[in-house]
């Protein structure tokens, strides 16, 4: 029997609410993304039939740390009893960290369309950056070791890997999706669904 998994992207940051690449530069979460926190986390008290038999991972960034703990919080669990997995980090936007598309285009002219153009694989420049691509290689192999049911609180990019990797979304269509802060995305035989 495959594992019971449940994804939530972190709560809401200033970056996100100004539109602005954060990859895996350290952004906190906002006092919108601490609601977000709370409600998907009273969501899954409400459908965990026993969170003890749950393993909590998240991405080692402070968003997802803090949604994290904000979430076991509202499950009655100790907020610190969960593991961090670096694999889990959000893809990484070299340059383009810290800017908004609009400044983007200031900067690297004509790149923003080159993106567009293929999303999934386009590398954007500087140092660390990474494509969808090299993203979904290294989220695969974290993907094939669940062995347990679990709840696992990540990135935006991380939930369009998950998507393109599991068959649910095409790599057009996974790299253009929204990815919700205040839903929980359930996989469970095979299959992904938002709650």
């Amino acid at each position: 029997m495959t594992p019971l998994v449940y994804f939530v992207r972190h709560g809401q940051t200033d970056w996100n609410a100004a539109l602005r690449f954060q990859g895996q530069h350290d952004v906190d979460v906002n006092d919108n993304g601490r609601s977000q926190a709370r409600r998907n986390g009273k969501r899954l008290a409400e459908i965990l039939d026993d969170p003890q038999c749950f393993d909590f991972v998240a991405s080692p960034l402070r968003r997802t740390r803090e949604t994290m703990e904000i979430i076991r919080g509202e499950i009655g669990l100790p907020p610190q009893g969960y593991r961090l997995e670096p694999r889990l980090v959000e893809v990484h936007f070299g340059d383009w960290q810290g800017l908004t598309v609009d400044e983007v285009e200031t900067a690297f002219p004509g790149v923003a369309a080159e993106r567009e153009a293929d999303k999934w694989a386009f590398l954007p420049p500087g140092a660390g950056a990474e494509s969808y691509d090299l993203l979904s290689a290294r989220i695969a192999p974290w993907l094939s070791s669940i062995d347990r049911d679990t709840v696992c609180v990540t990135h935006g990019g991380v939930i369009r890997s998950i998507f393109m990797l599991t068959g649910a979304a095409a790599r057009a269509d996974a790299a253009a999706m929204d990815v919700p802060q205040d839903r929980i995305l359930r996989w469970r035989d095979g299959r992904l669904d938002w709650l």
